[in-house]
């Protein structure tokens, strides 16, 4: 009976969700594997970052489904390069590889890295990479995984990447403060030519952006859900959604 109930719980969000305007682009904090894990009495960490990874699967379909077109996925911040057990670490570097190789296989969706991918081990950049280019061309949702990801370390980035560009051609500074716009920064960073996100959510109840995207959050909606990332639900998404639409989206004015 209580799935009963819960099934038609869902079709009535989704139902409720026809018609109206949903995110372009919808980025994730996924956060909460290790509380699982603990909570669960699994030990190690890595037995919630591999429930994790398999919910992030589950949760790009739901996404297709709606014909959400951008997603990006927070999975691995650069803080976590700095400050994780090293064996967690390694576990977790491992994992996301892992999935993003089974991402890969299922063919359905377009995925670029976005974060510092040199930072990590050799060999798990190059299968990273090589997961990049065989979905180049695919045409489902573009996913970005957000692996050793700082937003503070995507705008020096960019920034650097304008001036690098700049120097090149044999600009002076003065001439490209002239030209420095937001809109220039903008194609500069890891999504250049992507929209913004138009929601962000982050599970576990935690109400903070962590770095998140720090430029292309400017104007976007924020959701935080209490649910720990692998206990997160489809009716936990539609709700998002609902609350999405619900809101009068001012843009800074």
């Amino acid at each position: 009976m209580r799935n009963v109930l819960y099934r038609f719980y869902e079709k009535k969000l989704e139902s409720g969700l026809a018609g109206l305007e949903l995110p372009k682009h919808i980025g994730v904090m996924v956060d909460g594997n290790r509380r699982w894990a603990s909570l669960q009495g699994l030990g190690k960490a890595g037995h919630g970052h591999a429930a994790g990874a398999k919910k992030i699967v589950e949760f790009l379909g739901w996404c297709s489904d709606l014909d959400i077109k951008h997603v990006t996925l927070y999975l691995l911040s650069t803080d976590n390069l700095k400050g994780r057990d090293q064996e967690e670490l390694a576990d977790l570097i491992e994992i996301i590889v892992t999935l993003a190789e089974q991402l890969q296989q299922k063919g359905r969706w377009r995925l670029q890295l976005v974060g510092d991918i040199d930072a990590l081990p050799e060999q798990s950049a190059s299968r990273l990479r090589e997961v990049q280019a065989s979905t180049a061309n695919n045409s489902g949702t573009h996913v970005n995984l957000a692996i050793a990801y700082g937003g503070r370390k995507e705008i020096a980035d960019a920034m650097r990447s304008i001036v690098k560009k700049h120097a090149e051609q044999g600009a002076s500074i003065e001439q490209l403060a002239e030209v420095l716009t937001p809109e220039l920064i903008t194609e500069h960073l890891y999504t250049g030519g992507q929209p913004d996100p138009d929601l962000l959510i982050r599970t576990s109840g935690e109400q903070r952006l962590s770095g998140f995207l720090l430029w292309q959050s400017a104007n976007s909606e924020f959701y935080f859900a209490e649910a720990l990332w692998p206990d997160f639900r489809r009716v936990d998404f539609l709700r998002a959604l609902r609350d999405f639409q619900r809101r009068n989206r001012r843009f800074g004015s």
